[in-house]
């Protein structure tokens, strides 16, 4: 399973190229038209965590799953994604369209602090239903940000910085879309199912992976949004094993696949995993395996 999914691999899921400033180390900015959605389509969009923010006008009835919050688009909506959080988008209407904008931290680098606002903090609002007016004032910032994007204006960017902004200021005045109240057994259910897969989504790791970011409880129920003592208490209910307990049981079987399958040694193994010390890797290892990883990969 994958990590956060990078510009990189966004860029290669949805067109199967990578864009040349992307190899360089700057700011990157793109604009898209949302690909519609039919009846008969797919119509979900997993879970996901990525490393770029995201701001959107999706026209069509919609439902916005976050850790513990469902948001309910009942004609169209704003939407403002940042790379901290993960969250699942239900598109239920017959038609959907819209349009969104893309960028890194870079884009903004020097020209103030995007993450300062409401609408990209972990427990902000990020979903605003629209009236109709108000969609038309939306897309058309959005197709000043397109013109401007295709233009051969030397200061473009600048202008397109001041557009996105202006799309944030926007949302901050509106009102949140509505936010569903759910049973507490289906809210524990997300919850697990969540943490499930962040935690799976660090696995395998491999070269391309040299650390696991998230190996406590505390960890993953920040990523959530959520107190650890609610994350704990979802998966408790869900699994009937405790959070540590899982995040244990998968370092283990990551332990062993790699001392059995890779040419890693201990350290290299204990770091690649989040230990930061390879002695804390060995007495965790053999609490949970009654065998220390060296002994093991001789099959001691």
């Amino acid at each position: 399973m994958e990590k956060s999914e990078t510009l990189e691999e966004f860029y290669k899921r949805k067109f199967n190229w990578i864009p040349e400033s992307l190899k360089k180390d700057f700011g990157h900015f793109n604009i898209f038209r949302l690909e519609p959605y039919f009846e008969g389509k797919l119509k979900s969009v997993p879970y996901r965590k990525r490393d770029f923010y995201k701001v959107m006008l999706v026209k069509g009835a919609s439902t916005v799953h976050y850790a513990d919050r469902v948001y309910e688009v009942k004609k169209q909506a704003l939407s403002f994604s940042n790379p901290m959080v993960p969250y699942k988008w239900d598109h239920i209407g017959a038609h959907t369209t819209g349009v969104y904008c893309i960028f890194n931290p870079h884009f903004f680098m020097n020209y103030g602090q995007i993450q300062q606002y409401e609408v990209f903090h972990p427990n902000g609002t990020h979903v605003f239903e629209l009236s109709d007016e108000e969609a038309k004032e939306v897309e058309t910032i959005f197709e000043t940000m397109q013109d401007e994007f295709n233009s051969e204006y030397k200061y473009k960017y600048d202008r397109i910085r001041n557009l996105v902004s202006e799309l944030i200021h926007f949302g901050m005045k509106l009102q949140p879309a509505d936010l569903q109240t759910t049973l507490h057994g289906n809210a524990s259910l997300r919850i697990a199912s969540i943490f499930l897969e962040l935690l799976e989504r660090q696995f395998p790791v491999d070269e391309s992976h040299s650390s696991i970011q998230m190996r406590t409880p505390s960890e993953f129920a920040n990523q959530l949004n959520i107190h650890v003592n609610h994350l704990n208490r979802a998966v408790k209910e869900m699994t009937g094993k405790t959070t540590s307990q899982l995040i244990a049981d998968r370092l283990v079987q990551e332990s062993k696949i790699l001392l059995k399958q890779s040419n890693w040694n201990v350290s290299e193994i204990a770091f690649a995993l989040g230990f930061n010390e390879v002695t804390h890797f060995n007495n965790f290892f053999k609490k949970q395996v009654n065998s220390s990883p060296t002994q093991f990969r001789k099959g001691a």
